[in-house]
């Protein structure tokens, strides 16, 4: 079956956000597996999850936890973990985002979501449930994480090549934190990014019913 390529509309017409904001989370942002040695300072990771907490989740649950894994030693334990192919470009990142989600988001609800601090009883009697809220949720949350990192003048290397189960027991024992995804952030080095795949079309992706 052929599958159509996207074609452009002009978007600059439908858009809010200036044509640079637009380039740079979107339209000319690029995954990097390479990187400059350029140092990303905790002011701004501090504004990355400054903008990434602002996005809609279920209940305001918050269930995404970051790790940065900064230092050489943290790094080495979890380039261990990493499949083959990302262990370099791993180990060569400014800095590096574990992304996991907690299943214990319901002992903040209280915080989070006063109105619904009703519920706490029914989702403590039920790990199955904070898991699959906990899971999906995070997963929303990545996808803004990846936007921040963007808006702050980063690229991501997005990256689940990895032995998850290995990287819970080596960072995340003992707590309620269960591994997703890792991301490497930082500036790019020249020629970091293969060349750019194809996106399908508004038609072959979406109904109007």
């Amino acid at each position: 079956m052929s599958i159509d390529i996207a074609t452009e509309i002009e978007l600059n017409d439908e858009l809010i956000l200036d044509p640079k904001a637009a380039a740079a989370l979107f339209l000319e942002a690029r995954t990097a597996n390479a990187w400059s040695d350029e140092e990303i300072s905790d002011e701004t990771l501090q504004a990355v999850y400054a903008l990434t907490k602002m996005g809609p989740t279920a209940m305001n649950i918050q269930p995404l936890r970051i790790t940065w894994v900064r230092s050489g030693e943290a790094r080495q334990r979890l380039v261990e973990h990493m499949n083959e192919g990302n262990k370099a470009k791993t180990l060569t990142a400014p800095m590096v985002a574990i992304l996991s989600f907690t299943n214990e988001w319901h002992d903040l609800l209280t915080t989070t979501a006063p109105h619904m601090a009703g519920m706490v009883p029914t989702f403590e009697a039920s790990v199955e449930t904070r898991n699959a809220m906990g899971h999906s949720n995070a997963h929303l949350q990545i996808g803004y994480f990846i936007l921040a990192a963007r808006a702050a003048g980063l690229a991501v290397g997005p990256m689940t090549g990895m032995d998850a189960a290995g990287i819970d027991a080596e960072f995340n024992a003992d707590t309620s934190r269960t591994t997703i995804m890792v991301v490497n952030l930082g500036k790019p080095a020249e020629d970091a990014s293969r060349a750019r795949l194809p996106r399908l079309s508004f038609e072959t992706a979406t109904e109007t019913l």
